[in-house]
C-alpha cells in the first residue's frame, strides 16, 4: 500500500491498524527550532479520543502519545518526528461474526477486491482510528501555523437536520457541549435528535465547518496545486467525508455574477480588502487574504445495530447485525481531524510558496548569509 503519505515539503506518513499493537505517524519537513511537547500533541488527541460522552463509542482508549524522534530539549531538530500511540482496549472478538461478510457502508468489499485480503478487525487501515496519526501530525502543523500568526477554528455546523444559522454562531460556546457546536440551544436540539437515532439503533451524519484566519495572500498555485484543490484532497482523504465546499459552495450555482463577486476596496493604509467573502478566501486557487471558510459533509456512522442485507465472500445473500462499540455520530470527534488535515495542507503550501518569487529568495539569502 503506497498511499499513506501526504504532502510534499511538510509531509506525513501514517501507519498502524485499529486492532494492531499501535498506530502512529512520521512527520518530515518540519523546520528546526519549533517548540513542541508531548503535552501539546496530547491536547489534540484528547479531542478525538473515544468514550467522552454517550454519543461516542465506549471503547476505552487513553490514546497517550509518545514522541520517539525529531524533538530534543523541547525543540524540533529538523529531522523526522516520529510519534506512536499504543492500542489498549481492542475487542477483536466483536468482529469474528463479520469476518466473511461485507458490512454496508464500509470499505470491506472494495478493500477485499483490491488486495484479495483484509483485516476484518475494525476495518484495519480503513478504520477511523487511522486518524490518530493525522491528528498527532496536525498538532505539529498547527503549532507551526500558530508561530506564524495563522489560526484555525473548526466546529460542528450541523448534526442531521439540526443546522446552526450563520447569525446564531457563538464561538465561546463550542467547548460548552460534547458536540462541538457553537450554540448551546442548537446543541440540545441535536442531542434530542441523536437520542432518537440511538433508540432506533441508527446513526447520524453532519457538517463540519472550518475557518482559517490570517493566512497571507498568495498561498496556493493557479493550476493543479490550487489552495482549494489541496484542501479538498486533504479533507476528502478522511474516510467519513462525502462532500466538500468552499465559501458559498454549492449556493454559488444559484447566484448571479453580480451577487457572487466579492467587490474589492482599498483601506486608508493602502491594503486591499473585499466587502464580502463569497469566494471563501480563495481566488484562482490562491489565498486572497480573507478568512478561508470551508465545510465538510460527514456521513452517518455505517456501523449500526439494525439488521441489514448484505453478501458474504462466497457471494451469498445474508442478513447482518453489527455488534460492538460504535459512535452513533462521528462528527464531534471528526472536528479535530478536519482541523488537523487543514493545518497539514496549509503548512505544506506555506513552505512550498517560499520559492515563488525571486525577490523574496534573494532577500532571504542576503539576510541569512
Amino acid at each position: 500500500m503506497s498511499s499513506s503519505i501526504y504532502g510534499k515539503i511538510f509531509s506525513i506518513s501514517t501507519w498502524g491498524e485499529s486492532h494492531g499493537a499501535a498506530l502512529g505517524v512520521t512527520v518530515d519537513g518540519c523546520p528546526a527550532g519549533l517548540s513542541l511537547s508531548e503535552k501539546e500533541v496530547q491536547a489534540f488527541l484528547d479531542r478525538r479520543k473515544p468514550g467522552q460522552s454517550k454519543f461516542t463509542t465506549q471503547r476505552q482508549e487513553e490514546d497517550m502519545v509518545s514522541i520517539l524522534s525529531g524533538v530534543f530539549e523541547g525543540q524540533t531538530t529538523g529531522t523526522p518526528i516520529s510519534m506512536i500511540v499504543f492500542n489498549k482496549d481492542q475487542r477483536s472478538r466483536d468482529y469474528h461474526a463479520i469476518a466473511e461478510c461485507y458490512r454496508p457502508g464500509h470499505a470491506d468489499y472494495t478493500f477485499d477486491e483490491k488486495y484479495g485480503f483484509r483485516d476484518y478487525r475494525g476495518g484495519g487501515r480503513s478504520s477511523g482510528r487511522e486518524t490518530i496519526g493525522r491528528v498527532a501530525a496536525g498538532a505539529v502543523a498547527s503549532k507551526l501555523l500558530q508561530e506564524l500568526g495563522i489560526s484555525l477554528r473548526c466546529y460542528t455546523r450541523a448534526i442531521g437536520p439540526v443546522s446552526i444559522p450563520e447569525k446564531e454562531i457563538h464561538w465561546d460556546e463550542i467547548s460548552q457541549n460534547h458536540l462541538c457546536m457553537p450554540n448551546q440551544e442548537y446543541a440540545k436540539k441535536a442531542e434530542q435528535y441523536l437520542e432518537k437515532c440511538i433508540s432506533n439503533q441508527d446513526s447520524s451524519g453532519g457538517i463540519i465547518e472550518c475557518v482559517v484566519e490570517h493566512l497571507p495572500v498568495g498561498i496556493g498555485d493557479p493550476v493543479f496545486e490550487k489552495c482549494s484543490a489541496n484542501l479538498a484532497k486533504a479533507i476528502c482523504s478522511i474516510g467519513a467525508v462525502k462532500g466538500f465546499e468552499i465559501g458559498d459552495g454549492f449556493l454559488a450555482a444559484k447566484a448571479k455574477g453580480s451577487e457572487n463577486n466579492d467587490v474589492f476596496f482599498a483601506e486608508s493604509d493602502g491594503q486591499i480588502k473585499k466587502e464580502t467573502n463569497h469566494a471563501g478566501g480563495i481566488l484562482g486557487g490562491i489565498s486572497d487574504g480573507s478568512p478561508i471558510i470551508f465545510r465538510a459533509a460527514i456521513k452517518p456512522t455505517p456501523s449500526i445495530s439494525q439488521i441489514q442485507k448484505t453478501v458474504n465472500r462466497q457471494h451469498e445473500n445474508v442478513d447482518l447485525a453489527i455488534k460492538g462499540r460504535h459512535d452513533p455520530v462521528i462528527v464531534p470527534r471528526a472536528v479535530v481531524v478536519v482541523e488537523s488535515m487543514a493545518a497539514i495542507a496549509i503548512a505544506d503550501m506555506l513552505l512550498s510558496s517560499m520559492t515563488s518569487r525571486m525577490d523574496r529568495i534573494k532577500a532571504f539569502f542576503q539576510t541569512s548569509l
